[in-house]
């Protein structure tokens, strides 16, 4: 009997990429479905009860009518959705955490719920050594100089240039998937690592304000939780040596953002550089907009290329592995 499958795919991981990913793992076994959600061309935001997912609960619903599995990175599945949906029985979430997901609906419903750690980690990998060299050899201020027109030689000025990751150290806030590669690449410049992860007991491993007395740049990669919200703030900032780089390409709420403005201001920080802010998109008037040596990107260090095929193929597999009756691999429900 064939499988109902309905890819909700968005312009990142693209309904294509779903369903060649599913084309492969479960050939001829699958009744494919397609709905478009509108990220990132409008951004996500919170829907019913759950965070982080396109405002699309009607078209959803409408377009489960009869399905049994739900491939998707944006949709919804609020309760809502799920009472108007009792054919469902899979919801695949092709990112690293299901937060637009009512797990315990969910679990309630008898409706499985499937994520794809891992996916972006390279690619949040890479984007964050990106950000930290860029912060600190001032890359996008001197383009912009230049592109205007105007040659700069005071930036050459030893009090206006900044450290070397040779010989430096460096502090990775959490060592999960992202920051153990960060960790490999930074050994590649001779940079010495310091560790701070409650969850893990790896060399250079510190607690957190000895890493901070230390590190002449930290690079934050905690998973947001009720115990590292604003886990770095004024007092953590200031235990750092003056002239130091921040960089965060984890969560916003991670850090006090006010405190890393003042910073910034005074001098305390020599530059920063963040993908990731207390409100996306950021509001105008916003004090992020203004502060000087503050390097930003708008939430995307895990846009690559190779993160939307793997996000396809990890959430295609669990498909797989439902259709032929075996355990998922990523269960996000009870």
């Amino acid at each position: 009997m064939t499988t109902r499958v309905l890819a909700a795919g968005d312009h990142f991981v693209q309904n294509r990429l779903l369903i060649d990913a599913l084309r492969r793992e479960v050939p001829g076994e699958v009744d494919i479905s397609e709905l478009t959600l509108p990220w990132p061309v409008e951004p996500f935001g919170r829907v019913g009860e759950v965070d982080e997912a396109s405002d699309v609960e009607g078209e959803l619903i409408e377009a489960l009518r009869g399905v049994e599995i739900c491939v998707t990175q944006m949709a919804p599945l609020t309760k809502r959705v799920l009472d108007a949906s009792p054919d469902l029985r899979l919801f695949c979430v092709s990112r690293g955490g299901p937060v637009n997901a009512n797990l315990e609906a969910a679990a309630q419903a008898g409706v499985a719920v499937t994520f794809a750690p891992g996916r972006n980690a390279v690619a949040t990998a890479e984007h964050t050594l990106a950000m930290l060299l860029a912060a600190t050899r001032r890359i996008p201020q001197t383009h912009a100089d230049l592109a205007g027109g105007v040659w700069r030689g005071d930036y050459y000025k030893y009090d206006n240039v900044g450290p070397e990751l040779e010989g430096n150290t460096v502090g990775l806030v959490g060592y999960g998937a992202i920051g153990r590669r960060v960790a490999r690449m930074l050994a590649g410049f001779g940079a010495e690592v310091l560790v701070h992860d409650p969850y893990v007991d790896v060399p250079g491993r510190v607690d957190l304000p000895e890493l901070l007395e230390r590190s002449r740049f930290v690079s934050l990669h905690a998973r947001a939780t009720p115990e590292t919200a604003g886990m770095i703030g004024a007092a953590e900032i200031a235990a750092m040596p003056r002239g130091s780089v921040l960089v965060n390409c984890a969560r916003g709420a991670l850090l006090d953002y006010d405190a890393l403005c003042d910073a910034l201001d005074s001098g305390q920080l020599f530059g920063a550089a963040m993908d990731v802010f207390p409100e996306e998109p950021i509001p105008q008037g916003s004090r992020l907009l203004t502060t000087p040596n503050l390097i930003m990107t708008p939430h995307l260090a895990g846009a690559s290329k190779e993160t939307a095929m793997k996000a396809a193929s990890i959430v295609a597999a669990d498909v797989a592995r439902y259709v032929r009756g075996e355990p998922l691999h990523h269960v996000a429900t009870p």
